[in-house]
């Protein structure tokens, strides 16, 4: 929360503060990104003005960074493993005042721990190559984080039927996407491999949707993950000249006992 209206910050500013991220901001100071920082600014809005709708609802409409954060930071392979979101808010008294702003952060988790450089990572910065690249991972990723919130899939098998169906399709997006784009001559070799991996992985989702009980469900379902492992998609990331090295909620396999849609390309 900001303690003071008097707090400008735009999108790719960096700064430092007193009080740190975790609680009350105040005596914000915006310094270079190349050096070390507190946070980094990669997004801001405004709540819908109005009489004070309370601590709660302000920090459930700050939420709204998370979807904001792909824009910004489009590789999440590039991000440090310590790196989250933060959110600095309206209080009641600065609400009072007309502040309405939210101010979408990237900060370090570990305590004292700051940034160096900027973690932008958008069309601004990228190459175009990299841009088509990375907007076909993200479709897919979209699509895996929409499983359904249930342990097992024979809980809830239409749902598990309808996101394996989204996956299906997310993978044919991208695999045309891939197929459509005039890659660098020596990207064409691994980005085509990939095409083709992602074309069998969408046979094997497409499989899952079909499937009549979660038994026939989760034999396509563990091959078509196994496809889409994120050490997979090295070589294509190398030719790029992308981060290659997976994040540490790269997708992980299941033991029969539930589905786990995790794998971030």
């Amino acid at each position: 929360m900001r303690e003071s209206v008097d707090l400008s910050l735009a999108k790719g500013d960096c700064f430092d503060s007193g009080g740190g991220l975790g609680g009350a901001v105040y005596d914000i100071r915006t310094v270079p990104c190349e050096g070390a920082h507190e946070g980094e600014v990669f997004a801001t809005f405004t709540i819908k003005a109005g009489p004070y709708p309370g601590d709660d609802a302000v920090q459930d409409a700050a939420e709204r960074c998370v979807g904001l954060l792909d824009a910004y930071a489009m590789d999440a392979w590039a991000l440090p493993e310590d790196v989250d979101v933060f959110h600095v808010t309206p209080t009641q008294e600065t609400w009072s005042l007309g502040d309405r702003e939210v101010t979408c952060v990237l900060g370090s988790t570990t305590e004292g721990g700051t940034l160096t450089g900027s973690l932008r990572a958008d069309a601004s910065t990228l190459d175009a190559h990299q841009v088509a690249y990375l907007k076909g991972a993200h479709v897919l990723n979209a699509a895996l984080d929409s499983e359904p919130d249930t342990e097992l899939v024979e809980d809830d098998l239409p749902g598990h039927k309808a996101w394996a169906r989204r996956v299906s399709t997310a993978l044919a997006t991208w695999s045309g996407t891939l197929r459509a784009h005039p890659w660098p001559a020596d990207a064409r070799a691994p980005l085509a491999d990939l095409a083709t991996r992602l074309d069998k992985a969408r046979a094997l989702w497409d499989k899952a949707a079909r499937a009549r009980d979660a038994d026939a469900f989760y034999v396509p379902y563990d091959a078509g993950l196994a496809l889409i492992e994120p050490e997979a998609d090295i070589p294509a990331r190398k030719a790029l000249k992308l981060a290659t090295t997976p994040p540490g909620s790269g997708a992980q396999g299941t033991d029969g006992d539930g589905a786990d849609g995790g794998a971030k390309v």
